[in-house]
């Protein structure tokens, strides 16, 4: 039993724990000294990036399972990270994008409240604001999400906020905007096979493993021409999962936050951060504005840095740097 003015560490189920985000995530959480058990389909996530973690393959809608590996860990806590996120896909079948990300959703939280679980950290999207009418987005925000995958995120956030009522669940849904980045390590990093991120799309075109790079829009009212967005490195997206456990252990109350570093890059800059950690040119071409894309969006982190004692530390150098050195020791590390 752990002594007087002891605090007993949870067993944190991470739900899509094999993936990018999740699997920094699992390794910030053992590195707090908390047990973790992770349940990933492993359809888009990868076994060996939660070596040495109990790794159960089955999807967040089996009830049945969830309930399984909750009793038998001990979980007290979910980190659910589980989930389809390609917003342009999502309009062309949203079902898809419902019946995974909310309705799965809502089969985990059901599973895991029959287990005893009251803790919830949810990994939602900025993509909740739609286009923001206003820079930097708070969280007072208007929600208007212009995609299915939006949707299906801020529905869940909604859930929440209503189990929370009725059965005690205190969550805290973490609005996420552009992950980007690697371990500063190299032992981590993002899977460029299955996503559309700049980041790992410039990293592609930079080792010709890809076409050149499109600037989808040159002439936005912006100092060099080209989009600007919030880029986080996945570190502190990992440890600000963390801080949301901590939170919630002393008693926090459900709420959801924006995690972004409240400083707007764009692309270009993205591209000439590339040039100077590979010392290469980066293939490019520009193209045409992408009808529904914003010229600019950045966070207001203001309170999760209140709320979880939680600011960002690494800047947009820091992520392509690391995005370049994970990419380069091994392009083919999972296929092209």
């Amino acid at each position: 039993m752990p002594g007087a003015g002891t605090v007993s560490l949870m067993t944190v189920l991470v739900t899509g724990g094999a993936g990018y985000i999740g699997s920094h995530t699992v390794r910030a959480l053992r590195g707090t000294g908390r047990d973790v058990v992770v349940v990933d389909t492993l359809e888009n996530g990868h076994a060996e990036l939660v070596a040495g973690v109990p790794l159960i393959t089955g999807d967040t809608a089996d009830g049945e399972l969830i309930r399984q590996v909750c009793e038998e860990h001990g979980v007290d806590a979910v980190v659910h990270f589980a989930a389809y996120k390609a917003a342009g896909e999502s309009i062309h079948e949203p079902a898809k994008y419902f019946r995974n990300n909310t309705v799965g959703s809502l089969s985990l939280i059901e599973a895991a409240l029959e287990a005893g679980v009251r803790r919830f950290v949810f990994s939602s999207t900025a993509a909740v604001y739609g286009t923001p009418e206003r820079m930097p987005v708070t969280e007072d925000a208007p929600l208007h999400p212009e995609s299915p995958y939006g949707e299906s995120k801020l529905m869940v956030e909604r859930m929440l906020h209503w189990f929370d009522g009725s059965h005690g669940l205190r969550s805290v849904s973490l609005r996420y905007f552009n992950a980007a980045g690697a371990s500063m390590d190299g032992v981590l990093g993002e899977d460029w096979s299955h996503t559309a991120n700049l980041v790992p799309v410039v990293m592609k075109a930079a080792l010709e493993r890809g076409p050149a790079l499109s600037i989808f829009g040159t002439d936005y009212p912006t100092p060099d021409g080209t989009g600007i967005r919030d880029y986080i490195h996945v570190e502190d997206l990992a440890e600000a999962h963390v801080a949301a456990l901590r939170y919630l252990e002393a008693g926090g109350a459900t709420t959801a936050l924006n995690l972004g570093t409240g400083v707007g890059t764009s692309v270009r800059q993205i591209v000439d951060a590339t040039e100077r950690a590979s010392g290469a040119r980066v293939p490019r071409q520009e193209a045409a504005r992408r009808p529904g894309d914003p010229e600019a969006v950045w966070a207001d982190n203001t309170r999760a840095r209140q709320v979880l004692g939680w600011q960002p530390v690494y800047g947009i150098d820091d992520i392509v740097t690391s995005a370049w050195r994970w990419h380069a020791a091994d392009p083919d590390r999972f296929g092209r």
